[in-house]
């Protein structure tokens, strides 16, 4: 019997947390990113899209194509906890589910899905509870692989629904452009097309019939494009809780990059949700780890040990941004991670401590979280602790 994977995946994300923040944007042109000649557009509104804006592209270029864009310089504290809060949302539904990126996951309904009749109905339901309860808008894939769940997804945007069963691959992925695939890259895709592979479909045919100029061009991968095509493939979904030693993190970046900005802003997006989860379970680790994965898909780590645990954001993010730019800041990067290592419970350090320095550690923990709070119900990091303010005059 096939799975129900599902990938759910929220609508321009970054920009509908500012909307969220600020409902006058609603409907506009907007981009998330830096301005300037260096800048880079994370991410863009549906308004902005019309006039041919596109994630990774310059910003003084997308400017050109929209002269009234509106940029933001983005504030990805506040979206690493709305992503938080999407994550948690789908784990009430079930606990099989796999982090792909901030704003998407992986999901396993098998079971969940047992017995309904109006599948399509039950997640429609879903996508309207999760607007609800975040304000945030999803397009929802649903198929027996990550792949067929993937391109459902992608099919429909926004607030789209499609289910790809193997029976509907012909009539529903053959004719997208083969540039719109899943897998293949921008370096792929144009040497795919100079050989007259133009759609999905063409590569189906191709790759069914072993085609040698098609498999010289893929290599490899044309294996796993073949099964994927075919409607078959992976369709194991890795939760975040497989390695209770560690808490991690990662996601695949819109473009590859070495840009330090977007790769800084993503640590600190990463870092934000890693010490979420590390205060969600009373946690706090000694070491952190990043990940960079290259172009060839290789994954390149370093860590670095300190003596006293942490789980704090802006500590782990910086340390994580630190180990970046001394090993790979000239590294051209498609996905990056962090993650909390050797664990431990906060209470286990009242052995190392006297009584008294235990309450205040205690004392500043609750601070701490009472502020994360306000500042995220508020949208905006405004609440901060006076001793802090006085440091930062110093």
């Amino acid at each position: 019997m096939s799975k129900v994977i599902v990938h759910i995946d929220l609508n321009a994300f970054f920009v509908r947390a500012e909307e969220i923040k600020d409902p006058s944007l609603i409907g506009k042109a907007v981009a998330i990113g830096h301005n300037g000649r260096a800048g880079i557009v994370s991410t863009c509104s549906y308004k902005a899209r019309e006039y041919g804006v596109r994630s990774g592209m310059p910003m003084n270029k997308a400017v050109k194509l929209c002269p009234n864009l509106l940029i933001i310089p983005g504030d990805y504290r506040f979206y690493a906890a709305l992503s938080y809060e999407f994550k948690y949302f789908i784990r009430t539904y079930t606990k099989l589910v796999e982090s792909a990126s901030v704003d998407e996951v992986y999901a396993d309904f098998t079971n969940v899905v047992k017995g309904i009749d109006d599948v399509e109905g039950f997640f429609k339901k879903l996508q309207e509870d999760l607007y609800e309860k975040t304000e945030l808008k999803c397009s929802i894939g649903i198929g027996p692989t990550k792949f067929l769940a993937k391109m459902g997804s992608d099919y429909k945007k926004p607030m789209g629904i499609t289910i790809i069963r193997r029976k509907d691959i012909k009539k529903i992925l053959y004719p997208i452009p083969i540039g719109d695939m899943y897998g293949i890259g921008k370096k792929t895709a144009p040497r795919l097309i100079s050989i007259g592979i133009n759609t999905i479909g063409d590569l189906a045919d191709r790759l069914n019939n072993n085609d040698e100029e098609t498999l010289n061009v893929l290599g490899k991968f044309s294996t796993v494009l073949k099964d994927w095509i075919n409607g078959y493939g992976e369709d194991e979904i890795i939760t975040e809780y497989d390695d209770p030693k560690s808490i991690g993190n990662s996601t695949t970046l819109k473009e590859d990059t070495n840009n330090l900005d977007i790769i800084g802003e993503t640590f600190e997006m990463l870092s934000q949700e890693v010490s979420m989860r590390a205060k969600r379970d009373h946690l706090m680790g000694t070491t952190i780890q990043i990940m960079a994965k290259d172009t060839n898909y290789q994954a390149h780590n370093k860590s670095i040990t300190f003596d006293t645990p942490t789980n704090d954001q802006s500590f782990i993010a910086r340390q994580a941004i630190k180990l970046y730019e001394k090993n790979y800041s000239n590294m051209l990067v498609r996905a990056v991670g962090v993650t909390l290592q050797n664990l431990t419970s906060p209470k286990d350090l009242a052995i190392q401590m006297t009584f008294f320095d235990y309450e205040m550690h205690e004392e500043e923990n609750r601070t701490k979280l009472i502020i994360n709070d306000i500042n995220r119900k508020i949208g905006s990091n405004v609440v901060t602790r006076a001793s802090e303010v006085k440091r930062k005059k110093k």
